[in-house]
């Protein structure tokens, strides 16, 4: 193998290993595979051709999230920049908010986005700010903040939002100011403050076993533990209401 076939390699896997094991034909050439090589590779087996100019090194490991790779090299635009961003109830299950298991892969393209929908996927369209999205190894999508947004929008203020939206705050992934900004629709900001009102209504209980095993670390009596705990309930509540 020659010196520019070994560079033309080692920068190919390098691409790849940032995606999972997965690579376009654009990005091939600009590693040093013309098409004809491309072609034999192919044919040999060593590139799988996964999609139109998308392929997968053969003997690559398994990753995480190789769909949501796939689908943002699907997206991709004339000069190779993916458009899709994983966004909805796929990017909740991403950030670990609520309990939702979406059967459906959900992406978030520009307006004039023109590709067909595959099956499996469901598109929304809209222009996301650079700060409404983040970087996985492989894709992109939208932060916590604006997943909430736009589940709210989509769904209401309903248990399932309260959820979440609990789950947010808890976990540190968002603040009440962040989810009122000043920027956001007045429906979408009125029905966030009308789910975080409900939400603070049922604090979770998921951070009482861990208090419950303080109390036994320390023989507390169980009177004590339960006093203290709705002690720390309501300075929770409190927190949260009057954070400005």
């Amino acid at each position: 193998m020659s010196r520019n076939s070994i560079d033309s390699k080692r920068q190919l896997i390098k691409v790849a290993h940032s995606q999972g094991g997965y690579f376009t034909a654009a990005q091939a050439l600009r590693s040093g595979y013309s098409y004809r090589q491309q072609h034999y590779h192919r044919q040999r087996g060593n590139w799988i051709c996964v999609d139109r100019g998308v392929f997968r090194l053969r003997d690559y490991p398994a990753s995480p999230h190789e769909d949501l790779i796939r689908w943002s090299l699907w997206s991709r635009n004339k000069k190779g920049i993916p458009r899709a961003v994983v966004s909805h109830e796929t990017a909740l299950s991403l950030h670990e908010l609520g309990d939702l298991m979406p059967s459906k892969t959900h992406l978030t393209v520009p307006p004039g986005f023109r590709k067909k929908v595959p099956d499996g996927c469901v598109i929304h369209k809209a222009v996301l700010k650079n700060d409404e999205i983040e970087s996985r190894p492989g894709f992109f999508l939208t932060t916590p903040l604006k997943t909430i947004q736009d589940i709210v929008v989509e769904w209401g203020n309903d248990e399932v939002t309260e959820g979440v939206i609990r789950d947010a705050l808890k976990k540190g992934l968002v603040i009440k100011s962040r989810l009122l900004a000043s920027d956001m629709d007045p429906k979408t900001r009125k029905r966030i403050e009308e789910t975080i009102r409900k939400s603070l209504k049922k604090p979770s209980q998921d951070w009482q076993p861990v208090y419950e095993k303080i109390a036994r670390e320390y023989d507390l009596p169980v009177s004590s533990f339960n006093e203290a705990f709705g002690r720390l309930k309501d300075y929770w509540q409190t927190l949260f209401r009057n954070e400005p």
